[in-house]
């Protein structure tokens, strides 16, 4: 194994775009794949992603291509940038394409709807490839921060230890600082769990409530989280790292979270339409793990209150302010 001097970003959003920075600022050849030409002239073209990521320039080894068989030519790093709920699709249409012994990289934090599977486990299904193959990037990873150079520290997760350490030396920059991890269950489980946190978190300061009931929903949303990532098999100290209670107050408590904005929107007594509406179309991805992580929790026998609530007030018509009251009523008990 050697670090990836050659590295494919499939998905221009701006977390793909800020991460192919990342890499390019880090010494790597980064091309980035977009699903619209015009995005990807655009970045040619500007120096800049317009839609995503307007003002902030990129680096000069970062180029764009809407051609996927190009992006991928050659590359010993491929990053998946694109929702989690559209990976499989996506990832079936390259796999043809996929250089053999590439690492395959996850940027997507979720669980997949019809098989409640984690992203790296669909990974290495459709692209039929080891475990080992296959690595995750989470933590507080806010874009427009990080693409402004806004100091930040991350962690590169995969089964095989030393292409973590090539990733991590992949993504190394004055601003972005990743530590390595070979629990891909915790953190995995930790990523998506956070996007539904931050929606209750939202929804509360929608409601009008102030920081001791975030304070409280971030830490028994924790609570909930590492109890799941237990019962599947996680270490426990995952989740006080930061992929778990970095990357969870992170997303609760900045306006740049689209969890923590949508779950606000739905406080404020928005419909779940008018939300995505308001958020130009886009639905965050707490919205639909919600009931893949509710699942989940089932499979495991896991008590997970705030999900089920955040499931119901998304999914089943439960509005917000009784589903703070009938958290507020549950049982008594020692913490």
């Amino acid at each position: 194994m050697a670090r990836p001097e050659r590295i494919a970003v499939l998905g221009a959003g701006s977390w793909g775009t800020t991460f192919a920075k990342v890499l390019a600022d880090a010494g790597g050849d980064v091309v980035l794949w977009a699903r619209r030409p015009e995005v990807a002239k655009a970045i040619n073209d500007s120096g800049e992603n317009p839609d995503y990521l307007p003002g902030i320039r990129l680096p000069d080894r970062l180029r764009a291509s809407s051609d996927a068989a190009e992006a991928l030519h050659g590359a010993g790093a491929v990053v998946l940038a694109v929702p989690s709920q559209s990976l499989r699709e996506n990832l079936a249409g390259w796999q043809p394409l996929l250089p053999a012994g590439a690492t395959l990289v996850s940027l997507a934090k979720g669980v997949e709807l019809s098989t409640v599977k984690r992203m790296s486990q669909v990974i290495g299904e459709v692209a039929d490839v080891p475990a080992e193959q296959v690595a995750v990037v989470s933590g507080p990873n806010l874009a427009k921060e990080i693409a402004a150079e806004h100091p930040t520290a991350t962690v590169v997760a995969c089964a095989d230890h030393e292409r973590a350490v090539d990733l991590q030396l992949a993504c190394s920059t004055p601003y972005f600082r990743p530590y390595t991890n070979t629990d891909l269950i915790g953190i995995e489980l930790a990523g998506a769990c956070k996007n539904v946190i931050a929606l209750a978190c939202g929804i509360s300061v929608g409601l009008g409530y102030g920081d001791n009931t975030m304070s409280s929903l971030i830490t028994r949303g924790l609570a909930e989280t590492t109890r799941l990532g237990v019962a599947a098999g996680a270490e426990p100290m995952t989740f006080a790292g930061l992929a778990g209670l970095g990357d969870l107050s992170a997303t609760c408590m900045s306006p740049l979270s689209r969890n923590r904005t949508f779950g606000e929107r739905l406080g404020l007594g928005e419909t779940l339409a008018q939300a995505q509406e308001a958020a130009h179309g886009q639905v965050a991805e707490g919205v639909k793990s919600c009931s893949s992580i509710r699942q989940l929790a089932e499979r495991y026998d896991v008590e997970m209150p705030i999900t089920d609530v955040v499931h119901r007030v998304c999914h089943e018509g439960l509005q917000p302010g009784p589903a703070a009251a009938e958290l507020l009523g549950r049982e008594r008990k020692p913490e």
